[in-house]
């Protein structure tokens, strides 16, 4: 058995538990008062080891929604930041309570992040999907928002790759090393071989007419 032999405030929100033959520990004022623990308590160890799991859950919960209200984090990537500090069992506990409240949502999140990858950075589909794949997100997850893209009607992944060149390439396009440079760099933005080709040969039969 562990006897407290005094409880009293040290800083903040965090109390002092002193015990009779053990060294003194800290616990948040919350977790003090819902186990109502006051001096001359006496607790058999396994209930100490449940208010400490307790303490651990709260903290954990803590640094989840803080570092939730920065960015949106996938499941499995903040359930990764979370075991640098804590036992697997609280960040599983802590996830599943981030699920329930909605915080984490993979969907959405991949939503956003294919937005981002597709409308801003102009990744093609490939580096989008390893992009989103870096951020702890499933394939299933993954082509699911990218499907979006692949079945818009208005703007295709051709549109996207010949507004891209126009916009960004379009001037090393006078040469045959420039051209190789560009047909680099657009691999490396996700787009296909096939793909790539079409976009230059129909950007310089476009404008050699205009010449």
């Amino acid at each position: 058995m562990l006897k407290i032999t005094n409880v009293s405030k040290y800083k903040g929100m965090t109390m002092m538990i002193e015990f009779e033959d053990r060294e003194a520990e800290f616990l948040n004022q919350e977790i003090v008062r819902r186990y109502n623990l006051k001096a001359g308590l006496s607790l058999p160890l396994s209930a100490w080891e449940d208010i400490r799991a307790e303490e651990e859950y709260r903290k954990a919960r803590e640094r989840a929604l803080y570092l939730l209200d920065y960015r949106d984090y996938s499941y499995v990537d903040l359930f990764h930041k979370l075991e640098k500090n804590y036992s697997e069992d609280t960040c599983y506990r802590v996830m599943d309570k981030m699920v329930e409240l909605g915080t984490i949502n993979d969907n959405r999140y991949a939503e956003g992040l294919a937005r981002h990858y597709v409308e801003v950075k102009c990744f093609g589909s490939r580096r989008a999907f390893q992009e989103m794949r870096g951020k702890g997100l499933t394939a299933e997850v993954i082509k699911r928002a990218l499907a979006v893209y692949d079945e818009d009607e208005d703007t295709t992944w051709y549109d996207r790759l010949y507004e891209l060149v126009e916009r960004k390439y379009l001037r090393y396009l006078d040469d045959e090393k420039g051209v190789n440079k560009v047909k680099n760099a657009l691999v490396r933005y996700g787009y296909s071989y096939d793909l790539i080709k079409d976009v230059l040969r129909d950007i310089g039969e476009e404008y050699s007419e205009e010449e």
